[in-house]
């Protein structure tokens, strides 16, 4: 009565860990991709980056608009002096008072600030396309953890299936041990394959929960949890030529859009820089009021109002090759842009072959491993019926038997294998949407 009583507490104990733990969230490949590309933080990085570009725009192109400054300005000097060393003049001794503004206006820099915005421009554009290819490497790595995590759970469920059987088996043979039918050698056989299906249900219950923590990753989520995923029909097969989808790839992916548009801006940079040895030409204009100024004890000569324009043109001359250096660099910078390019171009070229070769293997080996569990079925079916008989030993039972869960497992790794590969294969040609 005491055992049955601690039974039931047991059994109250276990319903009401099940019954707190949440149920598992219902998900399919559609809402994690939507998840993902809302909460994954590489894409808010991205797009963050993309917004501070924008305004690179304003920022060079507020050289176009006039700068007004206000100014108010007390001094004390000694009015009696008229020399001064530096950048404080004569007229800036007397004791004075007053206020006004300062209006400067860009006439022209010889094209530099055209091309700056222009190189400001192109660098926006690239950063909006690195948003896309961060959208795209967020989903493809989405995609692969969500076909590892299926094919973890279905790993548990083989696994599960496989102990029941050799559970079954145990108890059968047990069963002929006891009645003098089978030896203990048969028992111990199939209590090791016992033994080594409770090992293959532990190790895909912690490849579920590897899988699980991934996928949660993949979402851009650091809270634990589980999914109900729901299983995604097999895709079509992989296209015959890879060339074409090679150059689909050079013309479709956003890492090659960004880096030819990086390039670009590069060398609108570079013009620039070779536009500061030319001359500039700036429209200037002052006024303001005076309300007080000591010109010592002689009459004030000079009116409270003031004003005045100019056009200042500025000429370079000498500055130590400052100018030369920059544009060199900025020379090199873009011809450092050009090599990036082609090396991205080449990288994507064998990216695209690698994915469709492997794609292509993955898809040769669902008929191979749907045949071997077909095989491995019958096998076991047969060495079942032999075993029965006394015409074979134990070895060959289990050994069948194994032949059937790896057979198993080898055909669930085909389907999942298959549905990533392809994946990857979109991915590389800058298909995956």
């Amino acid at each position: 009565m005491k055992t049955f009583s601690h039974a039931l507490l047991l059994a109250a104990s276990v319903a009401r860990c099940v019954l707190a733990q949440p149920a598992p969230t219902k998900l399919t490949l559609q809402d994690a991709e939507t998840q993902a590309l809302k909460n994954h933080p590489r894409v808010q990085a991205a797009q963050h980056v993309q917004s501070a570009m924008n305004q690179r725009i304003d920022e060079t192109r507020s050289a176009y608009y006039p700068t007004l400054s206000g100014d108010v300005t007390g001094s004390q000097a000694n009015p009696r002096a008229r020399l001064g060393a530096g950048y404080l003049n004569d007229p800036s001794l007397f004791n004075r008072v007053g206020q006004g503004i300062t209006l400067s206006q860009l006439i022209t820099d010889s094209g530099r600030t055209p091309n700056l915005v222009a190189s400001s421009r192109l660098q926006a554009g690239a950063a909006e396309q690195t948003v896309q290819a961060t959208k795209y490497d967020v989903l493809v790595r989405v995609n692969q953890a969500y076909f590892g995590t299926l094919r973890a759970q279905a790993l548990v469920k083989v696994a599960q299936e496989t102990r029941a059987a050799r559970q079954l088996l145990v108890d059968q043979v047990t069963a002929l041990y006891n009645n003098k039918l089978r030896s203990e050698v048969d028992v111990a056989f199939v209590a090791v394959e016992l033994a080594n299906a409770k090992l293959l249900v532990l190790q895909a219950d912690d490849q579920v929960q590897q899988a699980f923590a991934e996928l949660t990753r993949a979402l851009g989520s650091q809270d634990g949890a589980t999914y109900q995923l729901a299983d995604e029909p097999l895709p079509p097969s992989p296209p015959l030529k890879v060339e074409d989808l090679v150059q689909q790839a050079l013309s479709a992916r956003p890492e090659l859009a960004s880096l030819q548009l990086n390039r670009d801006a590069a060398y609108k940079f570079e013009r620039a820089e070779r536009d500061l040895a030319l001359p500039t030409a700036n429209f200037i204009g002052v006024g303001g009021y005076m309300p007080y100024i000591s010109q010592l004890s002689l009459p004030r000569v000079t009116p409270p109002e003031y004003e005045g324009v100019a056009v200042n043109v500025e000429i370079p001359i000498f500055n130590g090759g400052l100018f030369k250096a920059r544009r060199e660099e900025a020379h090199y910078r873009a011809m450092e842009a050009d090599q990036r390019l082609r090396d991205e171009a080449e990288a994507i070229a064998r990216d695209v072959r690698t994915a469709w070769a492997g794609a292509s293997t993955a898809y040769q080996r669902l008929d191979v491993t749907a045949e071997l569990v077909r095989q491995a079925n019958l096998a076991q079916q047969l060495a079942q019926g032999r075993y029965d008989l006394g015409l074979s030993t134990i070895v060959e039972l289990t050994q069948a038997l194994l032949n059937v869960t790896s057979a198993d497992i080898q055909n669930m790794n085909a389907k999942y294998d298959y549905q990533s590969q392809y994946a990857t294969l979109q991915y590389t040609m800058g298909a995956l949407r």
